[in-house]
């Protein structure tokens, strides 16, 4: 069985999913990081398919980033610039070639969370 990662954003602020919020996913085997997708959320707060597939997948260190500067502004939760949360970067290890890793992310304006889901 072959492993693959994901993710959600939830906005906890609204109580909503985080729909069309960009997430970059690099891998830190290299400087600088290597860009290895570029992925939008759906309405759901999800992507439509895995952010790295199970054909790519494979053990290292990895970043996400998730751009919430532009999500929050569009949605009115914005503030005063400069924004307290522009860009999340969130770095995590893959060391199990074989599970499915969930990478999800809890958002508000001032603050945020995350956790390995299933």
């Amino acid at each position: 069985m072959a492993g693959y990662l994901t993710t959600h954003v939830l906005d906890t602020a609204r109580g909503c999913p985080a729909a069309g919020l960009e997430i970059a996913l690099h891998a830190l085997d290299s400087e600088p990081p290597r860009l290895i997708a570029r992925v939008l959320t759906n309405a759901e707060g999800r992507t439509d398919a895995p952010i790295l597939a199970a054909a790519d997948f494979a053990p290292g260190r990895y970043e996400l980033v998730f751009h919430v500067g532009a999500y929050l502004r569009r949605t009115g939760q914005a503030g005063t610039e400069p924004l307290f949360l522009d860009e999340i970067p969130i770095r995590f290890g893959i060391n199990d070639a074989g599970a499915h890793y969930h990478v999800p992310l809890l958002l508000s304006p001032f603050g945020y969370s995350t956790y390995r889901g299933s």
